[in-house]
């Protein structure tokens, strides 16, 4: 048996496509919904009305993220496709002036003329197609638009993300929402960094500041402005 076999590898990069779409929508879900009701609760409303507004918040913000995100990625999605159909045709008009291009390409990468022209050769004859979607244009099966997958985990994870804070409003007395829940949703957001970060393979120290301080941005100005509307009104 060869080490390839005795050693398999789970890269990474496999998770790109739904741990992007998970980390943006738990995040978002925290700092809309906690930004939402901070700034409600500031303007001296009821608990009971910061709790709609709370609801209200994760509905709305759940089917914004899935409809955001399908349209995007389906955007995404349909490029790709349209790539693939020009290279469909023209490797069915072309065949020849693709496999020079394909070639140039390894030769560019480093590889001798040769050798570059027997590798095109070899993996045009076994998938012309996904051979130029991978190494011309880019496209590969973990990189590739998954529209309805990014819909439904930035839906769900924004739902999750926004209930917390939610459950701070049916907890906390109603004249401490404001700090309990600010407090509470920063370290949601810091352990979401951190486990977004690890579950990359990226630093967690870096995330889990960058994604606090961009909350805590987000509740202060939020909870500014409700604090000088209530005051108004």
């Amino acid at each position: 048996m060869s080490r390839l076999h005795r050693h398999p590898e789970n890269h990474l990069v496999d998770r790109i496509g739904w741990l992007r779409a998970a980390v943006l929508g738990a995040n978002d879900g925290i700092v809309s919904t906690a930004s939402l009701i901070v700034g409600v609760a500031a303007a001296a409303a009821t608990q009971n009305d910061v709790l709609i507004a709370g609801v209200a918040g994760l509905v709305a913000g759940a089917m914004s993220m899935a409809a955001g995100e399908y349209v995007s990625v389906s955007s995404q999605s349909d490029t790709e496709q349209a790539d693939l159909a020009r290279e469909r045709r023209e490797l069915s008009e072309s065949a020849e002036f693709e496999l020079d291009e394909l070639a140039e390409l390894y030769v560019n990468r480093g590889v001798d003329q040769t050798l570059a022209r027997q590798v095109a050769q070899q993996l045009m004859a076994k998938d012309a197609l996904a051979t130029h979607a991978r190494d011309e244009l880019g496209i590969t099966e973990i990189t590739t638009a998954r529209p309805v997958q990014a819909a439904l985990t930035s839906a769900a994870t924004f739902a999750v993300g926004a209930a917390m804070p939610l459950l701070m409003v049916v907890v906390s007395p109603v004249g401490a929402l404001v700090p309990l829940v600010s407090s509470a949703s920063l370290g949601f957001l810091a352990l979401l960094g951190a486990i977004g970060a690890r579950a990359g393979g990226a630093n967690v120290v870096r995330a889990t500041i960058r994604v606090t301080i961009w909350g805590a941005l987000a509740m202060a100005l939020t909870a500014g402005i409700g604090k000088v509307v209530g005051t108004v009104i």
